[in-house]
C-alpha cells in the first residue's frame, strides 16, 4: 500500500505590510478594535499576480523535496482569486518550474488547500501519481472594499505549498472529510464571473460581501464535524493529536474550536495576526511557520482543518514523517517592491470610499 507523505513545504509572503495603524488613515478603526475581534495585527499587500506567489512557494517547497519540477506528476492550485480563468494558472506555474505533467486549479475557497490534499492522496494512493505538489495561492486585496471594515481589516496576499511523495512507510495522510453546505452559499460570496454583464459599469462593481455572525457559527459547526469524523475513521483520539493547525480566518473561531472539541488550546498553532486571512494560502503557510519554529516532530499527529464559501469545509489528518528540515534550499523571490501596502492600495482606497460618500 502506498501513503502520502508530505517530503517538501514552501511559502511567499509579500514584502509590502499593511499593519492595523494603515487602515485607521482611512476608516474609522483601530489596533485596540481589531486585534482584540480577530487576532490580526497586519497583512501583506501583493505588487504581482497570485501565479508568481505560487511560484516562489512552489520552488522552494520542491528544493525542500530535493526534486526537480520535471519530475512532478500532477499539480493542483488552489486559489479564488487566479490571475486568469483561461488558462488556469496552475499551467504559469508548471511553465515556471519546468514540469510536464497534469496541472489544474480548483476553487474550494478557504478549504481549497485541503481539497487538493484529499485529491493528491487519492492520485497517489491509487497508484496513479508517485509526486503531487498542492499549492494554495490568493491575492484577496484584489476583492477587497476598502471602505467596508467588516472585510477590509481581515484578508491579505500570499502562498504556500507542499509536496506529497508516494512512500512505503505507514504514515502521512492518514484520512480527510471534505464537504459543501450550499444552503449558506450566499452569505459569503464574490460576485465575480459570468453573471455579470460586461456591458453595464455598475456589474464590474465586484466584492468580497459576507454575514460575519452567520460564518462564524457555521465554521465552528463545519471544522468541528469534520475533525471528528476524520479522527473516528484513522481511530485516533482526540489526546492523541500533537497539532492543530486551522485556517486562520479569525483568533475568536479558532479559540472557540479547540475548546469545543475539548483540544488543549496550546496545541493550536496560529499565525493569523502577521498575514490576515489568506484564504486557501493560510494552511500551507502556517505548515511552513511551524516548521521554522521547530514546532513540528517527526511521527506527530497534526489535524488541520477549513472552511469557507461554499460553504465548503474540510478536514486532514496526518502523521508527519521523520523530515523536519529541508534536504535543499531555493534562492527563489519576488521581484523588489518599492511600495508600501498602504500605497499599493491606494487607488482602490480613493475608488471605493469616494463611491462610499455619494
Amino acid at each position: 500500500m502506498q501513503y502520502a507523505t508530505i517530503t517538501g513545504w514552501g511559502k511567499c509572503v509579500p514584502p509590502a505590510i499593511l499593519s492595523n495603524d494603515d487602515l485607521a488613515t482611512f476608516m474609522e478603526t483601530s489596533d485596540e478594535w481589531i486585534k482584540p475581534r480577530t487576532g490580526i495585527s497586519r497583512r501583506h499587500i501583493s505588487h504581482v499576480n497570485t501565479s508568481e506567489m505560487a511560484t516562489v512557494a512552489a520552488k522552494h517547497a520542491l528544493a525542500a523535496a530535493g526534486i526537480e519540477g520535471s519530475e512532478l506528476d500532477m499539480i493542483i492550485l488552489a486559489t479564488a482569486s487566479p490571475d486568469t480563468l483561461i488558462p488556469n494558472i496552475a499551467s504559469t506555474v508548471q511553465a515556471n518550474i519546468g514540469a510536464n505533467c497534469a496541472a489544474f486549479d480548483i476553487n474550494a475557497a478557504c478549504s481549497g488547500f485541503l481539497y487538493g490534499m484529499g485529491l493528491a492522496t487519492a492520485q497517489i494512493k491509487s497508484g496513479q501519481c508517485q509526486k503531487v505538489l498542492v499549492i494554495g495561492a490568493e491575492r484577496l486585496s484584489f476583492y477587497i472594499d476598502w471602505s467596508r471594515r467588516e472585510t477590509a481589516v481581515l484578508f491579505g496576499d500570499g502562498a504556500g505549498a507542499v509536496v506529497l511523495e508516494a512512500s512505503d512507510v505507514a504514515g502521512g495522510v492518514l484520512g480527510y472529510e471534505l464537504n459543501n453546505d450550499p444552503e449558506g452559499r450566499e452569505i459569503l460570496k464574490a460576485s465575480f464571473g459570468t453573471s455579470m454583464d460586461r456591458y453595464v459599469a455598475e456589474s464590474l462593481d465586484f466584492y468580497i460581501q459576507f454575514d460575519g455572525k452567520e460564518i462564524f457559527k457555521r465554521a465552528i459547526h463545519g471544522m468541528s464535524t469534520l475533525s471528528a469524523k476524520v479522527l473516528d475513521k484513522c481511530g485516533v483520539e482526540k489526546d492523541d493529536v500533537d497539532w492543530v493547525i486551522p485556517h486562520q480566518a479569525n483568533e475568536r473561531i479558532i479559540d472557540t474550536l479547540v475548546h469545543k472539541m475539548k483540544i488543549p488550546p496550546e496545541k493550536a498553532f496560529v499565525n493569523i495576526a502577521e498575514y490576515g486571512n489568506t484564504s486557501a494560502a493560510t494552511i500551507p503557510i502556517a505548515i511552513c511557520d511551524a516548521l521554522a519554529k521547530g514546532m513540528i516532530q517527526p511521527g506527530q499527529h497534526i489535524l488541520s482543518c477549513a472552511f469557507g464559501a461554499g460553504l465548503t469545509s474540510a478536514a486532514l489528518l496526518l502523521k508527519w514523517g521523520e523530515r523536519i528540515t529541508p534536504l535543499k534550499t531555493s534562492d527563489a523571490t519576488l521581484p523588489p517592491c518599492d511600495e508600501t501596502g498602504l500605497q499599493l492600495i491606494q487607488k482602490a482606497v480613493n475608488y471605493f470610499c469616494h463611491r462610499a460618500q455619494k
